[in-house]
């Protein structure tokens, strides 16, 4: 390189770092090093939210990253079919159902009203026509006629979606029909005698996500179709309702929506509801839930998916995977358990597999050992290398919540423990025997 270049290429380069420290160094002295400091991690603040309850979990672990009102039974509208879609998927791999059965349509899913695909009484469509017709379109009709699939009619299957939520661990749910609609907009014919409308909390909306995606994974490949022809005659495919699909990215309607890894869940909207979404996302490695509901504005205005959004950035952007214990370590003051009838009297034990969490970028996690467990004390040899011969609980404090968690992992033996010979064992009692003696003697002084 020519010497006047280079020098005049150094001298800019020592300039601009020169300007951009005299600037940093006003931002301080006028606003002072806090308010710098605040301002670069504005990013990565918790959001402020325009929806009545909200939460964002993660997929993997069920971890709670953040809460709004999460605990509050609000009205679902079509979110309440993830539980339908759950049930149908569920019913096909026990061989209940297959997605090939040809199904007729009956009176109740024929009267719906709302998003449907116009099924008429006695039309025939198979199982899996009927389930992508729920998920894609989030049809009633079809909905219906699933739910009288699985369990004869609407009202049993409603027992079915109650009792699962209870097996689920959702603690704020009710559900009245297979839909989501309010019973006054049910058929009159059909609407349950048991008073009520549906109602589910967005932590129990997370948690029945949370069971899709690691029971039912295969689900995200319907709940990610944008578009579907129902009818070989129908003039125009179904539509997701789905807006912030990733592939939208290429529809210059909703491209302003998409949002990359985002591949389903459930939309929902009525009068009563308002505007309501459990979306999931996968980013380099990390799935993660997020739920809105009660959000004001009209149907297509798409403010929904925008206040999801803001979960979701401040998920991939704000949090990172740490693992607070290591797999294949060792546990300070617990080093072995104990062992009889073995050539060793105890046994060096290791963690079976990591502990890792989703923390706001920076914290530091230190994880406490509460209890160290032999599945039997003492452990009987002969013990084989890679056995599991105990348990250890762990207590931390959750970074998004500031609540106490526990978790407790395997212990596996490192080394192998053969049973020793009669010999041994006797000479090892006798030894025992005069030891304890001893010790008596002692004692008596």
């Amino acid at each position: 390189m020519n010497r006047n270049v280079l020098k005049s290429t150094m001298k800019a380069f020592i300039t601009k770092r020169f300007v951009a420290a005299v600037v940093l160094f006003h931002l301080i002295a006028l606003y002072g090093l806090s308010s710098v400091a605040s301002a670069a991690d504005a990013a990565f603040a918790p959001p402020q939210l325009n929806a009545k309850s909200a939460i964002l979990m993660d997929s993997e672990t069920g971890q709670i990253l953040y809460q709004l009102d999460a605990d509050k039974p609000l009205p679902p509208a079509s979110m309440s079919k993830m539980m339908t879609e759950y049930l149908v998927s569920r019913a096909v791999k026990q061989g209940q159902l297959s997605w090939d059965d040809k199904v007729t349509v009956g009176e109740n899913a024929a009267k719906q009203i709302g998003s449907r695909i116009l099924l008429a009484q006695g039309d025939q469509h198979t199982l899996k026509e009927l389930y992508i017709a729920m998920a894609v379109y989030s049809a009633n009709d079809a909905t219906v006629q699933l739910a009288e699939q699985v369990a004869g009619t609407e009202e049993a299957f409603v027992k079915m979606m109650n009792d699962t939520a209870v097996e689920l661990g959702m603690k704020d749910s009710h559900f009245v029909n297979a839909t989501g609609l309010d019973r006054a907009d049910m058929p009159e014919r059909f609407r349950p005698a048991a008073e009520g409308e549906t109602l589910m909390s967005a932590k129990d909306a997370a948690t029945l996500a949370y069971h899709i995606i690691k029971e039912e994974p295969e689900f995200l490949e319907t709940a990610k179709i944008q578009e579907y022809k129902f009818r070989p005659r129908d003039k125009e495919p179904m539509k997701n309702w789905n807006w912030m699909l990733g592939s939208n990215k290429n529809n210059p309607t909703l491209k302003k929506f998409a949002y990359e890894g985002v591949d389903g869940l459930k939309t929902g909207h009525t009068s009563s509801a308002g505007n309501c979404f459990t979306g999931t996302a996968l980013r380099n490695g990390t799935r993660l839930i997020a739920v809105v509901m009660g959000v004001p504005g009209g149907l297509n205005d798409g403010k929904r998916f925008l206040e999801t959004a803001k979960l979701f950035d401040y998920g991939f952007h704000g949090f990172e995977k740490k693992t607070v214990v290591q797999a294949k370590s060792i546990i300070k003051d617990h080093e072995t358990l104990k062992v009889k009838k073995g050539k060793s009297k105890s046994v060096p034990v290791v963690t079976a597999t990591d502990v890792t969490i989703m923390a706001p970028k920076g914290a530091v996690i230190e994880p406490v050992v509460q209890e160290v467990k032999s599945v039997q004390d003492p452990l009987v040899a002969p013990i084989k290398l890679g056995d599991k011969v105990g348990t250890a609980t762990y207590k931390y404090k959750d970074p998004s919540t500031q609540e106490e968690k526990t978790i407790t992992i395997d212990l596996l033996s490192s080394e192998e423990v053969s049973k020793a010979s009669w010999w041994r064992l006797l000479f090892r009692a006798i030894g025992n025997f005069f030891s304890g003696l001893f010790h008596g003697i002692v004692n008596l002084f």
